[in-house]
């Protein structure tokens, strides 16, 4: 193995590699001492560190004193989370006791045909299970991007791989104790988009990429999206707005409707406490119908999993920007960055819809007997839903409460945030706030 420091763009950081050429990468006493030194050194630097993995494991030969040699790799992961940046990129097989500490990284990055991650290979589990399995479906790239969510990038090969590193640092503050570096933008903070008023105005129930109202609030091209193939229902990612590093998390229409689910509301809250530890912004895009519904949600634990997203903003310290474009529903109103779990400034489209439930159920709950006792329900029902519309799922009630702070033209959405976003950040004083377990 190994193991050094050296500057990213510029910025000092701690770098180790495993090497598959020697005993398969395979990790005993001496290359666990050499990376727990690197660590605690990584920990009193205070800067980020990143790891590129292709290892067997634990030294068999070595016994429990190799296990004891991870146990304290486990160890100083959980010292540096939320302190400083972690990044494992994976780029070789991973298997055993080398998946935990990526595991507990910040992020993980997989090379495409290259990178696998298992804790036991096909093989143990045909002999133990019966189950016939491959190397790729069991821990590919594809497989730990799409269905297990342990990637949270996946690139083709390794040069694109270190440019990835480099990108994502670029967002990233050293440690919890500053700031990410704010860049130079000719993106004017008055730039008007008009698209965002012809979304506003489509029919609601039709299904559009809310990527396109992240890119018309950040900065032009400084969108850099996490996880975009796993619990794609809700879009998160690092950007600039005005300059400053930003955290955007989205409900996504495209995606069941935009609702919450089990999987959307992990992967949502681990991204806003890993904002949270390290003060960045966090602007949150709501289009929410509430969370998704079903058997399968309920016994998996969408009531355990939705309150993570809900202790995680109610949580954060740092400045959170809140827009409805049109959806806020039940309690995923609540879960989404409202007002009232803490956020900096909340705003509204015209045609934002926020109430306790959707207008069909809620008229068929109203209105059962009218509609029972109706010759053309269909037709009733849709006079009525018009009307809940106007008298109760309206932004303008509220705005009477102080629910929202300002009913805002969708085309100056940007200009918005960034005047809030301004005013969020002046007085913020960076600091250790939390460690970032992986939920």
């Amino acid at each position: 193995m190994m193991s050094g420091f050296c500057r990213i763009s510029g910025r000092p950081a701690a770098l180790f590699a495993q090497e598959p050429t020697r005993f398969a990468g395979a990790m005993g006493h001496a290359e666990s001492s050499q990376l727990c030194a690197l660590m605690d050194e990584t920990l009193r630097r205070k800067i980020p560190i990143v790891g590129l993995l292709h290892s067997s494991g634990a030294k068999i030969q070595e016994g429990v004193q190799s296990l004891a040699g991870y146990a304290e790799i486990f160890k100083r992961n959980v010292d540096l989370s939320g302190v400083v940046p972690q990044i494992s990129v994976v780029m070789g097989t991973c298997a055993g006791g080398a998946v935990y500490s990526p595991a507990l990284t910040d992020f993980v990055i997989m090379v495409r045909d290259k990178g696998e991650m298992f804790i036991t290979g096909p093989d143990v589990i045909r002999e133990t299970t019966g189950e016939i399995t491959d190397r790729k479906s069991l821990g590919g790239a594809e497989t730990h991007a799409i269905n297990s969510g342990v990637a949270h990038l996946v690139t083709s090969d390794e040069p694109r791989a270190s440019r990835l590193v480099k990108m994502l640092l670029e967002y990233l503050p050293s440690s919890c104790e500053g700031f990410a570096p704010t860049v130079e933008t000719h993106d004017a903070s008055d730039r008007r988009n008009p698209d965002l008023d012809m979304l506003s105005k489509q029919d609601r129930r039709k299904a559009y990429d809310v990527r396109q109202a992240v890119s018309s609030v950040a900065d032009r091209e400084t969108f850099l999206e996490i996880q975009p193939d796993y619990a794609a229902n809700v879009v998160i990612g690092f950007a600039r707005v005005a300059g400053h590093s930003v955290g955007f998390v989205a409900n996504n229409p495209l995606q069941l409707a935009g609702a919450l689910d089990s999987n959307a509301s992990i992967k949502a809250a681990r991204f806003v406490r890993f904002c949270d530890s390290f003060n960045i912004p966090i602007i949150t895009l709501v289009d929410v119908p509430g969370y998704w519904p079903g058997a399968d949600q309920e016994r998996g634990g969408i009531i355990r999993n939705g309150a993570k997203l809900l202790y995680a903003y109610a949580e954060s310290e740092v400045p959170r920007i809140t827009v409805v474009l049109r959806k806020a529903y039940g309690g995923a109103y609540c879960v989404m960055g409202s007002k009232q779990c803490g956020a900096s400034a909340n705003f509204a489209w015209p045609t934002a819809e926020i109430a306790v439930m959707g207008p069909q159920g809620a008229v068929e709950i109203l209105h059962r007997r009218e509609l029972d006792a109706s010759n053309n329900p269909q037709k009733v029902k849709e006079v009525l839903v018009e009307e809940y519309l106007k008298s109760f799922a309206n932004p303008d009630l509220a705005l009477k409460e102080g629910y929202i702070d300002k009913v805002i033209d969708p085309s100056r959405t940007r200009a918005e945030v960034i005047a809030a976003l301004e005013s969020a950040l002046t007085g913020f004083v960076p600091r250790f706030k939390h460690r970032n377990i992986p939920l």
